[in-house]
């Protein structure tokens, strides 16, 4: 089946809340001082990684929400990394990707190919001008990249690093099934009829 790129991105968009969910159930499952214990990553806890995978999904969910509607750049994309750690209990940040991840799947779900090349800005110190193709590929392997070192980190703890490839796969769908279920999708959903 042939089907257009931006409903790849839609794909990804779905499979990035897919991983974030199946990992959470993994990293919830530490105590509020294993999330915070220290570990050999880009940033040194799993509760910091977590919370920059939020943080930096405001700032790009928001520019992207703001070029869809027409709105002007956020006039200050610091004030999403005011705190480095918004989401101080487990729960709360649970909750925020969730919703963050909603957010991005929305965006993703309007999108048409002819649309991939409008230019989103981010009022950065020196603005930064790209397409929605390359913002939305930037951002997915941003959480890619980042859900990896949290996955790694959990390696050292107790708790057993979920499988996260196990998405895109015709074959493997029974293996996403009772995520989906929790979720609410189906396969049809996401891949079409």
């Amino acid at each position: 089946m042939n089907q257009p790129l931006s409903h790849h991105l839609l794909t990804m968009a779905y499979q990035n809340a897919w991983a974030n969910h199946r990992l959470a159930k993994a990293w919830s499952q530490l105590s509020a001082d294993e999330l915070i214990a220290p570990r050999v990553s880009f940033f040194p806890t799993i509760h910091a990684t977590l919370n920059h995978i939020l943080t930096c999904d405001w700032l790009y969910v928001d520019a992207l929400e703001r070029e869809l509607r027409g709105d002007d750049p956020h006039p200050d994309h610091q004030v999403f990394f005011k705190d480095d750690d918004p989401c101080l209990l487990a729960a709360e940040l649970v909750h925020e990707q969730a919703h963050v991840d909603r957010r991005l799947i929305a965006y993703c779900e309007q999108m048409r190919d002819a649309d991939l090349g409008k230019i989103v800005t981010i009022a950065r110190d020196t603005p930064q001008h790209d397409s929605r193709l390359r913002l939305l590929s930037h951002l997915f392997e941003h959480q890619i990249h980042h859900r990896g070192q949290v996955h790694a980190m959990l390696s050292g703890t107790a708790i057993e690093p979920p499988q996260l490839d196990e998405f895109f796969c015709a074959g493997e769908a029974h293996l996403r099934a009772h995520d989906f279920a929790e979720l609410g999708w189906t396969e049809a959903l996401i891949w079409g009829a």
